[in-house]
């Protein structure tokens, strides 16, 4: 195992492995400023994450894009009928919640963006826990990097709230754009107890909390359950790395066989499934933009 040869001749605990695959791989990015000569240090910068989100955001896209290039109007193969299944799928959603046709023609898209994107991030989950941090441990420190790798960008706090950032910030265009910079400033303050200039307070608080909550338990929701499925898979690893020529060592080897075949195989329903909440949220949310309180 990759924690193994860290942490040198001496095998890790159960502890040790796992707080070892929970850790990020940060790189520390500096920039000095030749005015003022000081140094801006970015040393939380998860590189792990921005490298893996990236990656497979350029794959989502580019299959898409692909599935778009080679659709013709005859009878579709597989493949482009697995992606017109999926857009229609997006499209019926979106015009359940989105009444706007002009604004369907980027949110729809949107929407089947993120779903892809969000299912392959999703997906790095499925890969064993040690597959690509065990080559990291020897490429890693030759390019200078630190011994640390995680694979699942989904299961990253900063991810997670960054694309529900990401969502809030298209709300607030569509809030503009629908309702007028004026009309939105004067919803935040008159909306929900009423329009009176004693209420005004009051209720732009409550609309300030409402995009804070949004926010937030739009990012914590798909964190949450990816943190959890990656913790366990960490434990069902651990119970194959127990093996040994022993009742208990066999009984270990069979229960991470079974366990793991097991919870890889829910684990695809809860990919899918949350992939699937982010998206119909983000449609939510883009929704509510459009109706005036």
């Amino acid at each position: 195992m990759s924690a193994a040869e860290h942490a040198g001749t001496t095998a890790p605990t159960a502890g040790e492995y796992i707080q070892h695959h929970l850790h990020h791989l940060q790189k520390n990015f500096k920039f000095e400023n030749v005015e003022q000569h000081s140094i801006v240090d970015f040393s939380l910068f998860n590189f792990d994450s921005l490298v893996f989100s990236s990656l497979l955001g350029v794959i989502g896209c580019f299959v898409l894009w692909n599935a778009a290039r080679k659709a013709t109007s005859g009878v579709p193969g597989r493949f482009q009928a697995a992606v017109e299944i999926l857009s229609e799928m997006v499209e019926n959603q979106a015009k359940g919640v989105i009444h706007n046709a002009t604004s369907r023609k980027l949110i729809s898209p949107l929407a089947l963006t993120v779903f892809v994107w969000i299912f392959l991030m999703n997906a790095m989950d499925m890969l064993p826990v040690d597959l690509i941090p065990q080559f990291w441990h020897g490429a890693g420190p030759a390019l200078g990097f630190k011994d640390y790798m995680r694979v699942v960008p989904t299961a990253d706090l900063s991810t997670t709230l960054g694309l529900s950032t990401s969502v809030l910030l298209v709300c607030l265009v569509y809030n503009i754009k629908i309702k007028g910079l004026g009309g939105w400033a004067h919803e935040l303050i008159a909306a929900p107890f009423g329009d009176h200039w004693a209420l005004y307070p009051v209720n732009f608080l409550m609309q300030m909390i409402e995009y804070l909550a949004k926010t937030v338990s739009h990012g914590m929701r798909l964190f949450g359950n990816m943190f959890a499925g990656e913790l366990v898979f960490m434990l069902i690893a651990l119970m194959g790395g127990g093996w040994a020529l022993s009742a208990t060592g066999v009984g270990l080897a069979i229960g991470h066989i079974v366990a793991g075949t097991v919870w890889t195989l829910f684990h695809i329903l809860v990919i899918t499934l949350q992939a699937f909440i982010f998206m119909m949220l983000t449609l939510i949310y883009t929704g509510q933009a459009h109706d005036a309180h």
